[in-house]
């Protein structure tokens, strides 16, 4: 299911970049992080969260912090890079159809971010 949200995204936002190793073996089962660049990880969340998508702009530990992944500045990740990024995560309930959600929504919620810019 990972994968194919992976796909999904990926088709809807060709330049959106895949965080950890490429190969699907390399990442963890339930999870799949992407920096969509030009955009706020804020105003994607709130785009998706309109949709009924749930996802966080940071890990786990750092939900709500207004702030730039220090994971990813701490890599070289660019800070506007850093704030464009998103976290979704697969859980026991989750199914085709969320992942089907997230194809239709992720490319216009991407694009209508790209309009209001980096603040």
């Amino acid at each position: 299911l990972r994968d194919a949200l992976v796909d999904a995204v990926r088709a809807a936002v060709p330049e959106a970049i895949l965080g950890g190793d490429p190969a699907p073996g390399g990442r963890l089962p339930a999870n799949a992080h992407f920096t969509f660049p030009g955009c706020e990880g804020d105003s994607l969340l709130l785009l998706l969260d309109a949709q009924g998508i749930e996802c966080s702009t940071g890990s786990a530990c750092t939900a709500g912090v207004a702030q730039p992944s220090h994971v990813l500045l701490a890599t070289g990740t660019a800070p506007d890079l850093a704030r464009g990024t998103l976290r979704f995560s697969l859980g026991h309930t989750s199914t085709r159809a969320d992942v089907d959600a997230v194809a239709r929504a992720i490319g216009p919620a991407v694009e209508r971010a790209r309009t209001a810019g980096l603040s």
